[in-house]
């Protein structure tokens, strides 16, 4: 456990030192993470020190290959196996130490112990041998957050297979899509979910996308909704409770893996377009995600950590699954929405579980700023050491409220930078060691480092708005196979390269600014743009004068065509109790025309009780441009509250 708890009583005294956790090294003894910089002179050797946090079954010759570059190989010649890491290792000293604690919907609750896992991971890789899984397979998993997703992810790691988590929410054609990218040669669902107080025909869009593909796949089917649905179990259909009962005693040794061999698949959401398949590597990605975890959540054995994402996206495999498992803690899984059946909900998830580390997107801090701060005050939050967000800018308003009201102005908050394409956190502060500044994501970690640059790849200097590049790769990085996306478009990878000089260099995609103290602050998506005029304007800077003003929590900016020209839109959502909307409304106008320009004063100002989001608390900018632009809504899967569509489909049509 994390022993000592941090008072923070001001804002303006952060920078705090605080231990650097202990963690497992490859001889059995502890080691520590590295930290500070990693000089052109110490890397890529720096990564040693984070590699030792696993367990090697062959130590490697090479820390990365660069010859083949950009498909860097990190680890070469070394062997592990990521199940292994998870649960075997820590059988000895915790066994009966808790893993994982399931939250159910409706109130069920479910325990499990390192032990537990040990043998539900093993008597599941031995159903999935016997259906002919085999190494270097492919398994689909497409299930609501539920502790069979998890467990089925290890098994798949235990036996050397590949997991292909897809998220719940997909319709049918996603899935169907989704299956046939990878090959997979089985299917892991569930009988039903539940959205608020609709139960979800899970199996029923699972048969529907099997019907669309030729060949048959051998399907487990986990009983979600009870007895009082009934499961009808169609040709090569197997219910999971009796397999597991069927392999109870089954001894499934972990098969040792390369550590350049791939460990899953993953879709990236397709909100913003066509998704695209990305592969992980076991050994960096393990290590990326265990040293991450130790270093920025200071996870250390028996820390309690519960992470909000899906387990479908990139955040949900690294710091639900993996990296605390790598790290010997207990994760809270907590099944459904934050808001059902009420508002307290979260916050008794906290208080029941003890939770320690809580680590969530500003789209929920967002959303509960929006509910107002009675509902965590109502509740014991003693347990919460370390805060963290991830997924979008966080405004200083947005953090402060987060750092008061759900941290007590005691626990640092770790805004963190990263993507599926990096699979860890790259940027970051490091708790206790850096000082805390609200809206930036801190400084890099060490042996990351980047560059803000502007259109011909020149560096800016600090201050400057430009884009965010990565100089150096990293061992979790993704590690593309033939079929991936990446490995397809050359432009892709041309874009990994500085074309003025014998560097190399990956374009993130993301604006941001870098200051004196080389601190990043993301801006915003490259694409997340408006033009006006000649003018581009960012949405986050936008967004970022429009919740300056009192009452408003949240916003979202695009663009609104009208007559062959462009104007600003804004849709917003507004505390509780907030009644005078003709004030805010010029309020959130007068704000825009301060802080960004009179020319991008909002055509419309549309307050709305929700913005559209995606599971993983992106705001869907696309939806909101098609209903504007009066074009139907696209397909609505990924979104976390579909209900909301017709919503503002009506408001805006009534405006």
């Amino acid at each position: 456990m994390i022993e000592e708890r941090l008072a923070y009583p001001s804002l303006e005294n952060r920078t705090v030192r605080r231990r650097t956790p202990q963690a497992f090294g490859r001889d059995g003894t502890t080691t520590e993470p590295a930290n500070g910089n990693c000089s052109d002179r110490e890397w890529p050797a720096c990564w040693d020190a984070a590699a030792s946090l696993l367990k090697w079954s062959e130590p490697y010759d090479r820390i990365v290959d660069e010859e083949n570059a950009p498909f860097y190989r990190w680890f070469v010649g070394g062997r592990l196996n990521a199940a292994e890491n998870c649960i075997d290792r820590h059988l000895e000293e915790r066994k009966n130490q808790v893993a994982l604690r399931w939250e159910g919907k409706r109130g069920e609750r479910r325990t499990y112990t390192y032990y537990d896992l040990y043998h539900e991971v093993s008597a599941v890789a031995a159903a999935l041998r016997e259906f002919g899984v085999e190494e270097d397979d492919v398994v689909t998993i497409y299930l609501p957050k539920l502790p069979e997703l998890p467990i089925t992810m290890l098994a798949c790691a235990r036996i050397g297979a590949l997991h292909n988590v897809v998220f719940g929410g997909f319709a049918p054609n996603a899935l169907a899509e989704r299956i046939q990218r990878v090959d997979s040669r089985a299917l892991v669902t569930c009988d039903g979910s539940f959205r608020e107080e609709t139960v979800i025909d899970q199996k029923r869009k699972a048969d529907t996308a099997l019907a669309s593909i030729e060949e048959s796949l051998p399907t487990i089917i986990v009983d979600r909704l009870g007895a009082s649905h009934g499961i009808h179990l169609g040709e090569d259909q197997y219910d999971y409770d009796d397999l597991v009962e069927t392999y109870a005693d089954a001894n499934v040794p972990p098969v040792p893996r390369e550590a350049t061999d791939p460990l899953f698949h993953i879709h990236t959401s397709g909100t913003t377009g066509e998704p695209q398949r990305m592969t992980h590597a076991t050994g960096g990605y393990l290590t990326g995600v265990a040293w991450t975890a130790q270093t920025v959540f200071e996870l250390t054995p028996g820390t309690t950590i519960w992470c909000t994402a899906d387990v479908g996206w990139i955040t949900g495999h690294s710091y639900v699954v993996y990296g605390p498992l790598l790290s010997g803690a207990t994760v809270v899984l907590a099944e459904g929405s934050l808001r059902y059946p009420d508002r307290h909900r979260p916050w008794e998830v906290i208080e029941q579980n003890g939770v320690e580390i809580f680590y969530t997107t500003p789209g929920v801090i967002r959303t509960f700023i929006k509910w107002g701060e009675s509902f965590p005050t109502a509740h014991d939050l003693s347990s919460l050491q370390l805060l963290g967000t991830v997924g979008e800018p966080i405004g200083p308003d947005t953090w402060e409220w987060y750092y008061t009201h759900v941290g007590g102005e005691r626990c640092p908050i770790v805004n963190t930078w990263w993507q599926t394409e990096t699979g860890c956190i790259l940027i970051s502060v490091r708790p206790g060691i850096d000082e805390l500044k609200p809206g930036s994501v801190g400084p890099p970690l060490s042996g990351i480092d980047i560059q803000i640059v502007d259109e011909d790849g020149r560096e800016l200097p600090p201050g400057e708005p430009g884009y965010l590049t990565i100089n150096r790769p990293w061992p979790s990085m993704l590690a593309p196979l033939e079929g991936d996306q990446y490995w397809v478009l050359a432009e892709y990878w041309q874009a990994f390269s500085d074309p003025r000089a014998d560097s190399w260099r990956y374009f993130t995609g993301d604006r941001a600014i870098v200051d004196d103290d080389g601190y990043v602050t993301i801006i915003g998506r490259d694409d997340d743009v408006i033009t006006i005029g000649n003018r581009r304007i960012g949405t986050a800077e936008l967004e970022a004068a429009i919740t300056t003003v009192g009452g408003v929590t949240e916003a979202a900016a695009i663009a609104e065509r009208t007559a062959g020209e462009t104007g600003t839109c804004v849709f917003a959502t507004l505390a509780q109790g907030q009644q005078n909307r003709t004030t805010i409304r010029d309020a959130v106008a007068d704000a825009v025309a301060e802080h960004v320009g009179e020319f991008a004063r909002p055509k419309s100002i549309i307050f709305t009780p929700e913005l559209p989001e995606t599971y993983s608390g992106k705001t869907m900018y696309q939806l909101l441009e098609r209903i504007v632009n009066d074009r139907p809504p696209t397909d609505s899967d990924t979104l976390r509250n579909p209900e909301i569509v017709g919503e503002l489909t009506t408001i805006w049509n009534q405006k």
